[in-house]
């Protein structure tokens, strides 16, 4: 198995964040917070760290997943940020400084693939099994693996 992960989950429709500290904690992770807005990013204690952070693109509050985005680089800058959206379209060809995107509707088997891999990278970078199907990475985290190898 790989190295349990520290998981930020920011989704604001219930069913799905529930689904998704299941299978984070089931693969064997830790779930370290969810929240569905950036006022609720915001307002994490300290002693919250994560070293992954699942963010949909439309969040409650008003905010969204690129507001929260910006905010995760500020506040835990060694964090890797994999955008959950519908709305892969959405996002920018530089990912508004995100490492990744998983488009929904998601398998969990695609997602559990992928915390593995995105796992292994975190603590030995790079990951040494191949990259999911699931999993769209970002220029950013080839630059992080690559500096870190």
């Amino acid at each position: 198995m790989a190295t349990p992960m520290d998981v930020l989950i920011v989704e604001d429709e219930m069913i799905i964040a529930m689904d998704m500290e299941a299978l984070i904690r089931d693969s064997g992770h830790e779930v370290v917070g969810a929240v569905a807005s950036l006022q609720e990013v915001e307002a994490l204690p300290d002693q919250v760290s994560p070293q992954l952070a699942l963010v949909d693109l439309h969040l409650a509050g008003g905010s969204n997943g690129f507001e929260v985005c910006a905010h995760i680089r500020e506040r835990w800058p060694q964090a890797l940020i994999i955008f959950l959206t519908a709305n892969v379209s959405k996002i920018p060809e530089d990912f508004s400084g995100a490492h990744g995107v998983i488009a929904k509707p998601f398998s969990h088997a695609g997602v559990v693939n992928a915390l593995r891999y995105l796992s292994e990278g975190v603590f030995d970078p790079p990951p040494s099994v191949p990259r999911p199907s699931s999993l769209a990475t970002s220029e950013h985290l080839r630059e992080r693996w690559t500096t870190c190898a």
